[in-house]
């Protein structure tokens, strides 16, 4: 009779082979057996038998871990999350009965910054004026300023993973980074080779706004029509974090003005919708929320996710667990 599953991955077989590389693959099974049973994939919670299941690994779209979930898995004491937002389906109950979680959204963070790069030079060097001013018939029709980033002033609006991994792009790259975050002071902002300011500040004298903050409730509409009406006639923002953190509708007027450019990866209605402004706009640059998307990015966070399941298998504490208070800055 074979082993019960005691690590069941929830993840579709595709995105499977994304995130885990046959090595990794291999590590999961590895782990499964030092635990006592076997490793299952499925593509439901409901496809696999749960009476054994010390762990979970789960991917986007998983439904939420309540208790009738959870009463189906006494078992279970871990689960680790391929992506970086466990707010979907980590509930109270989970936390309540002692369940540890952990997620791989460090593996997301180069990926991101090197498209928020993509997008800050694109800005700089006004691509989208000019790739949809080809496309549109014209040749060069009145292309705002083109800049380089040396010596250009880059705000970097939050010290998180990625907007670390950003300010180190851009810093290597010549740039003048501001940052802002409140939870650093100047020597900790200097360490990271940036020049701590005040967000009004950073909206005054930023060529290029880069949104990296977290979503909380302080957070919402942080860069607000007040806060765009401050950045100087020809700068651009960049957002690779979450909507919540801009007002959309005040970003669409000063871009639909001709006076900002933007380049987004993330939007208040996803998909966008087929009629909406951004998509007609010739300052605009938009990618539809697969800045994370990258080959190399997926392969490190099943990896991530491979290495803690390595760690708790050996009774070694985890290095990406999260609890409960992180979920007020999650999306």
């Amino acid at each position: 009779m074979s082993a019960l599953p005691v690590v069941v991955a929830v993840v579709p077989e595709a995105l499977f082979a994304e995130f885990f590389s046959p090595d990794d693959a291999d590590r999961l099974e590895g782990v499964a057996g030092r635990l006592g049973g076997s490793f299952v994939r499925v593509d439901r919670l409901t496809d696999a038998p749960l009476d054994d299941a010390r762990v979970v690994i789960t991917s986007w779209g998983i439904d939420p871990f309540d208790a009738a979930v959870l009463d189906r898995m006494p078992r279970l004491e871990l689960v680790a999350h391929t992506g970086a937002s466990i707010k979907a389906f980590a509930t109270a109950e989970l936390f309540d009965r002692g369940v540890v979680v952990t997620q791989a959204g460090a593996g997301m963070a180069r990926s991101v910054a090197e498209v928020s790069l993509a997008f800050t030079l694109a800005l700089l060097h006004r691509v989208p004026e000019m790739h949809n001013g080809l496309r549109g018939g014209g040749w060069d029709a009145g292309v705002p300023a083109q800049h380089e980033i040396l010596d250009a002033p880059i705000a970097v609006i939050g010290a998180s993973r990625t907007g670390r991994a950003y300010l180190e792009l851009i810093r290597l790259l010549g740039a003048r980074p501001l940052l802002v975050d409140p939870t650093l002071d100047r020597a900790a902002a200097s360490a990271l080779g940036a020049e701590l300011v005040t967000l009004d500040a950073a909206m005054e004298r930023a060529r290029i706004v880069a949104v990296h903050a977290p979503t909380l409730p302080e957070t919402h509409h942080l860069i607000g029509r007040r806060e765009l009406a401050l950045m100087p006639d020809g700068a651009g923002l960049v957002n690779t974090a979450r909507s919540w953190l801009v007002d959309e509708e005040a970003l669409v007027d000063e871009v639909r003005a001709g006076r900002l450019s933007a380049a987004i990866d993330v939007f208040d209605e996803e998909p966008l919708g087929a009629e909406h402004p951004l998509r007609t706009l010739t300052g605009a640059l938009l990618t539809p929320h697969r800045a994370a998307g990258t080959t190399e990015g997926r392969l490190r966070q099943g990896r991530i996710v491979a290495d803690e399941l390595d760690r708790f298998s050996s009774g070694r504490p985890l290095a990406h667990a999260v609890d409960r208070a992180h979920l007020a800055s999650m999306a």
